[in-house]
């Protein structure tokens, strides 16, 4: 542990440019990473999930089989074998990960036909199936995107083969609710809606695209199948044919599209990306219908192994920021900033963290900005710390120490005073931008 946490400790004052002396805890959260111990729980949990990953055939599922032993095939090593005392008795990873099993329903399926080298469908019918994306930080491309989709409902209406699928899907108080409109010529609105506890959104998403392909195989004549939804990357799972846990739902809608497409050379399906924010009409109303639902859970019920993943995460998250707010490893001077919303800015390590996100860009203004919230920078309140012989008075001769709140607050060598209502991290990036030498080494 001691080699481990030395060794974050080195690349995060590298990555920040921090001094040695500051806390280590507190440049952590600045740089996005979490707590080596937290980090060691969070593999280990996930090590407990991972022989599920394992076809039905391996060696380490045929141990943690907990069922009963029987005349046909017994095998005396598995964890079913032992009596109530010897399960008491018996501890170690194979009987967590046991009894962690009882509460995983099935996610994977790795040994499925459809994923066969030479069998997938990508191989065999490479020319039926078509993505639409679009760039979502362009605002521009966005409207040209909705005038696409209007068009593209023009064509389907006048092609009577063709079935206009419109996919969603929310979660509410950890119920997650799958809805389809269907659309296709001279026939009324088909709509599909099914619940699920406990599943991720990734989950839910794919799941209403499985029932939707479904349904439209199910209708006579439908040649193009054309479906929209605010989750392509939950499309693109289902030409995956790489092991992850969705691989059920994969192998479901390969199989009915395996159908689909054999039946006639011109069958084809195509997806359509329809980002929420673009709040085109159609994406709408199928996205207020998944939300006008209110579903209490059922106890006890299974979750699926990426909800387990992501659960084992958040708790691990929270008892991150838990620790953080309460440990003196942060260092007694960290400076408690706000986001946008007025919120205290909380650890977390999604995309680097709040704080480099925010000043990351800049190598100098990162420096500053890390050497300023730990109170670890080169002024005088510093070197009254650490260099007590050094001089510690302000350069402005208007205050006998130059601490951080004289420089953020009072300090008139700098000209973006610093606004004292509101310690938002915008306006003290604000600050550090119109005062490149606070908090720096300035050169006599």
């Amino acid at each position: 542990m001691k080699t481990l946490n030395k060794m974050q400790r080195r690349a995060t004052i590298w990555i920040l440019g921090a001094f040695k002396t500051s806390p280590m805890e507190g440049i952590e959260v600045l740089v996005g990473l979490i707590p080596i111990r937290f980090y060691l729980q969070k593999i280990t949990k996930r090590s407990l999930i991972r022989p599920f990953k394992l076809p039905n055939n391996h060696i380490l599922k045929n141990l943690l089989n907990n069922a009963p032993p029987s005349n046909k095939s017994y095998n005396s090593h598995n964890i079913g074998s032992l009596t109530n005392r010897q399960r008491f008795l018996t501890k170690g990873h194979l009987v967590d990960s046991s009894i962690k099993s009882h509460g995983i329903f099935p996610s994977f399926s790795p040994l499925d036909p459809e994923f066969f080298p030479g069998h997938c469908i990508i191989d065999n019918f490479s020319n039926r199936f078509s993505f639409n994306l679009v760039n979502k930080k362009e605002k521009i491309q966005n409207k040209i995107h909705d005038q696409e989709l209007d068009d593209m409902v023009l064509r389907c209406s006048s092609e009577p083969n063709t079935a206009l699928v419109i996919t969603d899907a929310s979660i509410k108080n950890d119920i997650a609710t799958s809805i389809s409109h269907i659309h296709s010529a001279n026939c009324p609105l088909i709509k599909t809606v099914h619940h699920a506890s406990f599943v991720t959104s990734m989950e839910a998403e794919l799941f209403a695209i499985r029932c939707s392909i479904n349904q439209v195989c199910s209708i006579n004549n439908v040649s193009k199948i054309v479906i929209v939804t605010d989750s392509i990357h939950a499309a693109k799972k289902i030409l995956d044919c790489g092991s992850h846990p969705y691989q059920i739902h994969s192998a479901a809608i390969l199989s009915e599209l395996r159908t689909f497409f054999s039946s006639n050379e011109s069958n084809s399906i195509k997806f359509w990306e329809c980002p929420s924010k673009l709040r085109w009409r159609f994406h709408r109303d199928a996205d207020k219908d998944s939300k006008a639902f209110s579903v209490t859970p059922s106890y006890p019920t299974k979750i699926s192994w990426d909800f387990c993943k992501k659960s084992d995460c958040d708790e691990l998250i929270k008892l991150w920021k838990m620790t953080f707010q309460a440990s003196d490893g942060k260092g007694k001077h960290f400076l408690d900033l706000l986001d946008d919303n007025l919120n205290v800015i909380e650890p977390s390590y999604a995309r680097g963290g709040p704080w480099l996100q925010t000043f990351g860009h800049s190598n100098l203004l990162c420096t500053c900005a890390v050497r300023a919230i730990t109170n670890h920078a080169p002024i005088g309140e510093y070197r009254l710390r650490f260099f007590p012989n050094m001089d510690f008075a302000c350069p402005c001769n208007n205050y006998p120490i130059e601490s951080r709140r004289h420089i953020l607050h009072k300090c008139q060598r700098f000209n973006g005073y610093w606004n004292s209502k509101r310690d938002t991290l915008s306006h003290f990036m604000m600050f550090l931008t119109s005062n490149p030498n606070a908090f720096a080494f300035i050169d006599n």
